[in-house]
């Protein structure tokens, strides 16, 4: 009767020692365990900044890649010095391109939507802006109440909505969802997942999945090695109907 039980201890123990290797080997950026889990999406893209140097859109775009989000701004002030030569360029080698702003904790939403509608300007077939919405620096441990965030960002992307036709993509990471926009209206918008290490999203509805911060493509020399991977949720046709919905005017 003893038998039973410890072969099944012995298989518990193995697959713990199994987890914890695949779990290192994860962190440790030397395998890509979502990709095996985005097969079914038809549609993916990549998330660039300044970081990944000079790229080749031509050759990025080559590698079953049909959409970019740009980074563009910062905060109040700061600009991606590669953001317009980067739009430019994704949108000449056929992609479907968007610029992203990274939301800081630190100015009000007024602020950071009049410096993002001073750098990107609206264009008719791009995708919606979007609003990169995660924690940074010291705000890891220590988050900003809640109803401040809540208010600078309906502030911003109001600003947004306004000037570009759309509503923005919100762009989040599984914690911030969790404390920002689980249970509010922006649940109900355009949201743009992060979940590099597990293959789910937080959100019940999304409509962008950032699955990898650890690929290697071709067609850009930065400092950074890699590259950020996502899909859309849904088909090519979905994308197209997406894309003309989210039109900005």
């Amino acid at each position: 009767m003893k038998k039973p039980l410890k072969i099944t201890l012995i298989s518990i123990v193995a697959m713990l020692i199994v987890c914890v290797l695949l779990a290192g080997l994860t962190l440790a950026k030397l395998i890509h365990p979502n990709e095996l889990f985005i097969g079914k999406y038809e549609v993916k893209g990549v998330d660039v900044s300044g970081y990944q140097g000079k790229i080749d859109w031509e050759t990025l775009s080559s590698q079953d890649i049909s959409f970019a989000y740009i980074k563009a701004t910062e905060g109040s002030s700061w600009t991606d010095d590669r953001f317009g030569y980067n739009f430019s360029e994704a949108r000449k080698a056929g992609l479907k391109a968007g610029a992203y702003h990274f939301f800081s904790f630190d100015s009000s939403g007024e602020s950071q939507a009049e410096h993002f509608i001073e750098t990107v300007e609206v264009t008719a077939d791009a995708l919606p802006p979007a609003i990169d919405l995660e924690f940074y620096g010291k705000y890891f441990d220590a988050h900003p109440d809640k109803e401040k965030v809540l208010t600078e960002l309906r502030a911003m992307a109001d600003a947004l909505e306004v000037h570009y036709g759309v509503r923005p993509v919100i762009y989040t990471t599984g914690k911030a969802f969790d404390l920002y926009i689980k249970g509010t209206e922006f649940e109900d918008q355009s949201i743009w997942t992060r979940q590099v290490y597990v293959p789910f999203a937080k959100a019940e509805k999304w409509d962008f999945w950032q699955y990898s911060d650890t690929k290697k493509l071709e067609g850009y020399n930065g400092d950074e090695q890699y590259i950020d991977m996502n899909v859309f949720n849904g088909t090519k046709e979905d994308f197209e109907k997406y894309c003309n919905e989210n039109a900005q005017k």
